[in-house]
């Protein structure tokens, strides 16, 4: 499965750059979980005020910026899942069930 053969490279590629700079021993789950949600705020940031319609039409340089967000988001999801053992597309897929019980799709003539 090609995307989860790249999940795994960049799993990999981060182990290795945290290694490198000898980030392990503050690489914890409070601490990941902690920057990820500091990471989230600013991303939601660059929302905050604006319309739904806004909200889709991102000015180049906001679309940059909010792309950083979500890929320093992304990174300490990862590293956090990677920390304690959680494969992400197993977990999804887990959790994508859970809610298909919970909320039902909609009959088609609803849809």
């Amino acid at each position: 499965m090609e995307s989860k053969q790249s999940l795994t490279d960049l799993r990999d590629a981060l182990r290795r750059f945290a290694a490198e700079r000898r980030w392990e021993v503050f690489h914890t789950p409070k601490n990941l979980a902690m920057a990820m949600i500091v990471e989230a705020a600013e991303l939601v940031e660059h929302f905050q005020w604006l319309t739904p319609e806004q909200s889709m039409a991102l000015p180049a340089e906001v679309h940059a910026e909010v792309r950083d967000e979500i890929a320093d988001t992304f990174i300490y999801l990862l590293r956090m899942a990677d920390v304690l053992e959680i494969d992400l597309i197993d977990a999804a897929r887990d959790k994508m069930v859970k809610n298909a019980l919970k909320y039902p799709a909609l009959p088609a003539d609803l849809r």
